[in-house]
């Protein structure tokens, strides 16, 4: 037996990436901070082949059902899902954090605070309307959306070209082997990319605990420790609540998307494992065309870690300002959250310009107070990341067992398999 052959796994190469990564940010910050490159570049490499990977899943999931009711009905079916679990999450944070009061006693003065340092989320947070966000899935070119790599608009080119060639019938059969072929290709410079994953979560790690310390996580760990129970709650009791009907123990489940829970804790971002997310969920027993529509889909209207955390985060903020916020304040914060929530993209960053942009709304919380939560947000995105990357896990699933196009058995005997054999 080879000495080295423990580090054969993904898995394990990540865990000893971030390990080091952490080593590096505690005895040398200004190095481990210069690592943010590193971890920006591997992202961005993730990111150049989502738009082409996203487009040919989609298109080809939807031209192989040969019939648009099934489309339409597997689209409405995840919806309501999205919009049943996203709903969920934003109520277990709002109870959570009026339990926890996780700000209460900090007292602090909103006029001492500085603005500055949010200005850059608070004028992206202006510009965000429904009209806006509406109007920005349809692209100004059809090549634009793939400069852009705007997630929606890729999926909404995708559908246009599925449902084409749905309706030219046998005619569309070269063109969709020349689609299997081309997505073939991809899914393996994919495979090349992801041998980068170690270096990706060292840099990410070593850059966290580089430029923001350990100290920033004791200063605000109520709430750190509060988001992350709260986090881990839902996971094994809803999520683990949709699993058991679909029939899927959590813990096995959770072992089988190990490398891909590793490296979004790491770089904070769920778009860095998409791929290998469609890939595996195939894998597993899911129809192709369920997981070319909902996991994507799921990345914009389904983030339950980021719904967590915006109830928390807003409720936060008033107990830390002394703000007093009746019932009907917290009702009014939360139905405004059921809007701005679905916004919210698989990026890190994302859910503060959601948050600063439902506080705007509100206008009871001041949107000054997210300078608090700025310091800790990058401790607070590993977990709204991990949640929204199982939750859409869970949510492809759970809308193929209920369209009846899971194969259960070929999913138990996936996650059945030893962790070390899956390698």
């Amino acid at each position: 037996m080879r000495p080295w052959r423990w580090l054969r796994p993904l898995y394990m190469q990540v865990l000893v990436g971030m390990a080091l990564g952490i080593a590096l940010g505690v005895m040398a910050p200004d190095i481990g901070a210069a690592m943010k490159p590193l971890a920006d570049g591997f992202i961005k490499l993730i990111r150049m082949m989502l738009a082409p990977v996203i487009f040919g899943t989609v298109a080809l999931g939807i031209a192989r059902m040969g019939s648009l009711k099934e489309v339409g009905r597997i689209g409405a079916r995840a919806l309501i899902y999205f919009e049943v679990v996203s709903t969920v999450a934003l109520v277990v944070g709002l109870v959570v954090v009026n339990l926890v009061k996780p700000g209460a006693g900090m007292n602090i003065d909103v006029a001492a605070l500085d603005a500055a340092s949010i200005e850059t989320y608070a004028n992206v947070a202006k510009s965000e309307s429904v009209t806006g966000f509406l109007l920005n899935i349809i692209p100004n070119a059809f090549l634009s959306a793939f400069v852009d790599g705007h997630m929606l608009q890729v999926i909404l080119l995708a559908l246009l070209v599925g449902m084409a060639l749905t309706q030219m019938g046998a005619r569309a059969e070269p063109l969709l082997d020349g689609f299997d072929r081309a997505m073939e290709v991809l899914f393996r410079i994919v495979g090349m990319i992801m041998r980068l994953a170690p270096l990706g979560a060292a840099a990410g790690i070593a850059f966290t605990v580089g430029a923001y310390g350990l100290d920033s996580l004791w200063s605000l760990g109520r709430l750190i420790l509060a988001l992350y129970l709260t986090t881990f709650v839902f996971v094994v009791v809803v999520l683990g609540g949709v699993l058991w009907w679909v029939g899927l123990p959590l813990h096995r489940f959770l072992l089988y998307f190990r490398d891909e829970i590793l490296v979004t804790f790491a770089t904070c971002s769920t778009e860095t494992v998409l791929p290998r997310m469609m890939q595996k969920l195939e894998a597993l027993g899911c129809e192709k065309s369920v997981v070319g529509m909902v996991l994507p889909a799921g990345y914009t209207f389904n983030a339950d870690g980021t719904a967590i955390y915006l109830t928390m985060g807003a409720i936060f903020v008033a107990q830390a300002t002394n703000t007093t916020l009746s019932l009907t304040d917290q009702l009014l914060i939360l139905g405004v959250l059921l809007l701005t929530s679905k916004g919210s993209a698989g990026v890190a960053g994302a859910g503060f310009i959601t948050l600063a942009a439902t506080l705007s709304v509100v206008g009871h919380v001041p949107v000054v107070g997210l300078v608090l939560l700025l310091g800790v947000d990058r401790f607070l995105n590993e977990a709204r990341a991990v949640t929204n990357l199982i939750g859409n896990a869970v949510a492809t699933v759970a809308v193929a067992k209920w369209d009846g196009t899971l194969d259960l058995a070929q999913a138990r005997s996936m996650v059945a398999v030893p962790a070390i054999s899956q390698d």
